[in-house]
């Protein structure tokens, strides 16, 4: 039996942790500010006057046009990506794992894989369908675990789409521009906490990332809600960082609803809005 004195000691270490966490955000807070305004400065001096415009920067992103992206519940089926327009809601045949490379950057880098703490957290999803609750694993995944605290502590998800459904598999979001191609302008690898037997059960969270290369997990993550399994490729499988402890009706309700086109991959018909993100 747990005492009462560790259960005050176990409280006392999760709140100091939680403190350690928010001072840490709001420093790169405060270090992004003090960057733009610095950048901002320059710019009125040399007169220059710069309109950035998201999805207009630079050729659309290369794209294997036979690569594996997904799976629906079926054990062997799995769902196939091909090169298609970027813009949100275009295609049904885009690539959600695409790298950000047409968003401008937002972050130069992922914070430290030690801003987990290496301990368990609460992320509360708030969406137009109700509350989605994580619990996110910074001790088997430490290096996503840190980058979504970062992002969902600095607002980053807040008004995001969930841009791809595989109606009998999981939901795809975290892209803020909802084409499949946007990030935080970073990325990272290698991948963590993969299933060494490619199942991936309902409730699981998981990182989505190109096909083929590990280091190019960014913002964008999945949520399963029907018994899955992801063959690996070339990179491997995908990092598992969590899992779904309410909502998962939600999910399901999505995934029974269709995608916008009716097809087996493609933007879900049901609109699912990320209105914000709590960590606990």
């Amino acid at each position: 039996m747990v005492s009462r004195q560790q259960r005050d000691a176990e409280r006392r270490r999760a709140a100091k942790a939680q403190a350690r966490y928010e001072r840490a955000a709001k420093l790169r807070r405060e270090r992004r500010i003090v960057a733009i305004c610095l950048v901002a400065g320059l710019l009125v001096l040399a007169g220059v006057v710069a309109a950035v415009t998201l999805g207009d920067v630079g050729d659309d992103p290369a794209v294997d046009p036979t690569a594996t992206v997904g799976a629906t519940a079926t054990a062997t089926a799995t769902a196939e990506a091909t090169a298609g327009a970027t813009e949100a809601g275009a295609s049904a045949s885009i690539d959600p794992n695409a790298l950000p490379t047409t968003v401008p950057r937002t972050y130069d880098a992922p914070p430290p894989a030690t801003d987990s703490l290496g301990t368990t957290w609460t992320a509360t999803v708030t969406t137009n369908l109700g509350d989605i609750v994580l619990e996110l694993d910074g001790a088997a995944a430490p290096q996503a675990v840190a980058s979504f605290l970062m992002l969902a502590s600095d607002g980053f998800y807040d008004g995001t789409a969930c841009h791809r459904l595989l109606p009998d598999a999981l939901l795809q979001c975290g892209d803020p521009t909802a084409s499949g191609t946007g990030g935080p302008g970073y990325s990272f690898g290698p991948i963590e906490n993969s299933p060494s037997d490619q199942a991936y059960p309902a409730g699981t969270v998981a990182m989505a990332r190109q096909p083929g290369i590990a280091d190019s997990q960014g913002s964008q993550f999945f949520l399963v809600f029907e018994d899955t399994t992801l063959p690996d490729d070339a990179a491997g499988g995908y990092t598992v960082f969590g899992t779904v402890t309410q909502g998962l009706d939600i999910l399901q309700s999505v995934g029974a609803a269709g995608t916008t086109t009716g097809a087996s991959d493609g933007p879900p018909a049901t609109a699912v809005i990320i209105e914000k993100v709590t960590i606990s």
